[in-house]
């Protein structure tokens, strides 16, 4: 494995941050009323000129633009985690259960809002509330002693998951047909209904998962290798694996409490990028964050004008393109995708 150098490093967020301008400039651009590039570098560069042009970028577009960036960011960074902390190639986002407690809260309020006077408002709140007693249920249920068994976390993730589905199901039988199609959308995930008012709360859990990750990166990598390896190590994987776990599961339920269930941004980004880039936490954490944020941004883009005046939810688009992404890179990489070899 290539060593980690400060020049390595600087010049590999680098060049995944201009991919994210580019994306991000195409995204303002692009749309059912399309923009010259120029123009919408003019009205990012003089915000006080007015006009409809300037209106559509910096009104509608720029705020749905950086929500984009932020859910791509949280969710590719928390798969990265997860899977080192899981040993789990296939570990994502919403393996563990906290999306499914997420999606069961919102949707509780979806159908059920009317009846007890919550409005639409009340969404976000839930869903979060719900990633919180999920990740509280999961330490309960999952917990042996002084430990918390990986093993026992997934398949207690996946058990909930399948419950919260079921429970998904009764309550979105109890909507009606305008508060069904709410729900429709909602699991699917779009940005289009999403509260640009939450991007700074959602912005402040991704500091603190990114920052709690980049600090433990270290320690990341000798989890991924085993709790025996990792305390030979001089790891402290119970506080450690904890702390991981809290800020990562906080993150997912930010992500999906603004933009509903949003697929494959956490299982295909960190694959591509681990075997682009190799296993090391220490520069993976970070290029995870900027690539997720670049792939949903050109996802929601495309989400935005594929139908002309029409939009798809970007769900739709990210599993359509992460699907088959996802088994090119399997059969490509089968004994590459999650090698953790000795960091140095």
């Amino acid at each position: 494995m290539r060593h980690l150098t400060p020049a390595r490093f600087a010049a590999t967020l680098a060049g995944l941050l201009a991919l994210l301008a580019l994306a991000a400039l195409l995204a303002l651009s692009l749309g059912p009323s399309g923009m010259p590039l120029d123009e919408v570098w003019r009205a990012l560069r003089e915000p006080g000129i007015g006009g409809p042009g300037s209106d559509i970028v910096l009104g509608i577009r720029l705020p749905r633009l950086l929500l984009a960036m932020l859910v791509g960011a949280c969710l590719s960074t928390s798969g990265v985690i997860f899977q080192a902390l899981l040993r789990n190639p296939l570990a994502d986002p919403f393996i563990l259960g906290v999306s499914g407690g997420a999606a069961l809260g919102g949707i509780a309020v979806l159908s059920l809002g009317a009846t007890l006077g919550l409005g639409q408002s009340a969404v976000p709140p839930a869903a979060f509330a719900g990633s919180l007693l999920t990740t509280l249920l999961l330490y309960l249920i999952a917990g042996r002693g002084s430990r918390v068994s990986a093993t026992a976390l997934l398949l207690t993730g996946v058990v909930f998951n399948a419950f919260a589905s079921a429970a998904i199901v009764f309550l979105a039988s109890l909507a009606g047909l305008e508060d069904g199609g709410r729900i429709f959308i909602w699991l699917i995930g779009n940005l289009a209904v999403a509260r640009v008012d939450l991007a700074p709360w959602l912005a402040s859990f991704l500091v603190l998962g990114l920052s709690c990750a980049m600090v433990l990166s270290r320690s990341l990598n000798a989890l991924a290798l085993g709790d025996e390896s990792a305390e030979q190590l001089g790891v402290a994987t119970l506080t450690q694996r904890r702390l991981l776990l809290l800020s990562t599961s906080l993150m997912v339920g930010a992500a999906v409490s603004v933009s509903g269930l949003i697929g494959f941004v956490g299982l295909i980004i960190p694959h591509l990028l681990r075997l682009l880039l190799g296993p090391d936490h220490r520069l993976l954490v970070p290029a995870a964050a900027i690539g997720g944020a670049a792939f949903l941004v050109v996802c929601d883009s495309v989400a935005r004008t594929l139908l002309g005046g029409r939009e798809l939810p970007v769900g739709a688009i990210t599993a359509l393109a992460g699907g088959p992404l996802f088994l090119l890179l399997l059969r490509r990489g089968q004994q590459r995708l999650f090698v953790p070899g000795e960091v140095r």
